[in-house]
């Protein structure tokens, strides 16, 4: 069961970047850009997250710390996106 939420979260969090990149593409706000970048990287937490859980459950090659590096760019190119936006 955990399986399908892992892969859904990677669906959902791909599909909101891809979204995310083609409305920055035709209307060039920057915040849209801060936010698929944050996306990409939110993807490609999840990304790490199945292979590291599902695909090599025994072989621990630091995915939780390459995870957890991943996951910590995107929370703060966004919060960078954010704050670079409101001042």
């Amino acid at each position: 069961m955990a399986e399908i939420v892992y892969i859904l979260c990677a669906l959902t969090s791909a599909l909101c970047a891809v979204l995310l990149v083609r409305r920055y593409r035709t209307t060039g706000t920057k915040l849209l850009l801060w936010t698929s970048l944050s996306f990409i990287g939110l993807a490609l937490n999840n990304g790490i997250l199945l292979v590291d859980t599902i695909l090599l459950p025994n072989v621990d090659f630091l995915g939780s710390f390459w995870r957890n590096l991943v996951g910590a760019c995107a929370g703060s190119l966004l919060l960078l996106g954010l704050i670079w936006e409101v001042t």
